[in-house]
């Protein structure tokens, strides 16, 4: 088994070298590495060079049959014009020569089998008929052609106006975030102004109560300055005199927290 497969890659590194010295001729050929695989790659390659080239001998050997058979054909044709007519293309004047030189070219251009009328008329027609369709075919891609350009042109004509657009918005709203940074700088002046007004107002109203001596001047440094002043007591007057009394006869104002914020109640609450 062994020396078979030997025997076999022997014989296609035979064929492979035979078929390389018919492709190269007398140029040397090419080194490359012999093992398996390179071997048998050349071998496929050969094997279908020999098929490619039979198939051409074969065409060309049904060619040159054809052309003996035109040849015939033509001296038996030629022959028979001689007999009949004693005419010869050689006795042709130069016009004559002319015009069958064109009818022959004819013949071949339209693919036709011969020269005579039954076979030229049905090329012609084929021809024609083609022609009518390509022509067809060409005011086909016109029109198509005429509707993309038309689309095409109406496509750049709105990409400039979206560029346009797209621009001024831009600008739009370039401006609306200066409004609004403007805006909130002066939202930020205002609740500062305001802020500032109240703690003013504030002041003013404590300010207020001390001159009229309803609360004592340490009141307004005391935890109780922000007081809500919208808590009422039961007798605000009554209240305020008795713990204002009892407030300058001790006058010990951190001690006594509780009798400070009933008479900060009665004041509010009298005051108001």
């Amino acid at each position: 088994m062994a020396g078979e497969v030997a025997m076999e890659a022997q014989e296609k590194e035979a064929q492979v070298a035979a078929w390389l010295k018919k492709i190269f001729g007398d140029h040397p050929i090419p080194q490359y590495e012999v093992n398996p695989r390179t071997t048998e790659i050349l071998h496929h390659l050969s094997e279908r060079n020999r098929v490619r080239d039979r198939d051409v001998h074969l065409v060309i050997e049904d060619l040159k049959q054809k052309a003996s058979e035109y040849e015939s054909e033509a001296k038996h044709l030629q022959d028979l014009l001689m007999e009949s007519v004693n005419f010869s293309p050689a006795n042709l004047s130069s016009t004559g020569s002319n015009y069958l030189n064109a009818l022959v070219d004819s013949a071949v251009a339209l693919e036709t089998k011969d020269t005579s009328l039954a076979s030229f008329i049905p090329a012609v027609n084929n021809l024609t008929s083609d022609l009518f369709r390509t022509k067809s075919k060409n005011e086909e891609i016109k029109l198509e052609l005429a509707k993309l350009e038309k689309n095409l042109t109406a496509t750049l004509v709105l990409e400039k106006c979206l560029r346009e657009d797209l621009k001024k918005a831009e600008l739009h709203l370039s401006t609306e975030r200066a409004k609004v940074d403007n805006r909130l700088q002066n939202m930020d002046f205002l609740k500062a102004k305001s802020e500032e007004f109240r703690c003013g107002i504030r002041a003013a109203e404590i300010g207020e109560l001390q001159r009229r001596q309803i609360i004592c001047p340490r009141l307004s440094s005391c935890r109780y300055s922000q007081y809500n002043f919208k808590r009422r007591q039961p007798d605000p007057e009554a209240q305020a005199l008795k713990h204002c009394t009892l407030l300058s006869q001790t006058r010990d104002y951190g001690n006594d927290s509780c009798a400070m914020s009933k008479c900060l109640d009665a004041c509010v609450a009298f005051h108001l």
